[in-house]
């Protein structure tokens, strides 16, 4: 079965957005154990703040290490849960039941097969 990946982004929350969002907490619980009952979670997890990144880049076989995200944006990455779908319209369905999806988004990426890129390298 397809993987995909749904990716939360959310700005930055002042104290009344924050208070909002803790309140949502519920129907975050009845979504992510609605997934895992589905049978289609296969991980989710919130991400500690964009401070907290460290970006790794090689260049010119040196190592730079740059605190903070790789670059400047509004909108940081959150968390993600990672999904057993069908297909992606089952995924986009998913993530549409998201609450960050009402003041963020949410990014749906498939998942590309490892096995079948080592076996298929110009595919």
């Amino acid at each position: 079965m397809p993987q995909y990946m749904l990716l939360l982004y959310s700005s930055a929350a002042d104290d009344a957005d924050t208070e909002a969002r803790r309140a949502e907490m519920p129907v975050w619980l009845q979504v992510t154990d609605s997934l895992r009952q589905a049978g289609v979670l296969v991980g989710n997890a919130p991400l500690h703040a964009v401070d907290t990144a460290t970006t790794v880049r090689l260049r010119a076989d040196e190592v730079e290490l740059v605190d903070g995200p790789f670059a400047i944006t509004k909108e940081v990455l959150v968390g993600y849960y990672l999904l057993d779908c069908l297909s992606l319209d089952e995924a986009l369905k998913h993530a549409a039941r998201l609450p960050i999806a009402r003041y963020g988004c949410v990014e749906v990426r498939p998942v590309r097969d490892l096995t079948s890129m080592l076996e298929h390298p110009g595919a």
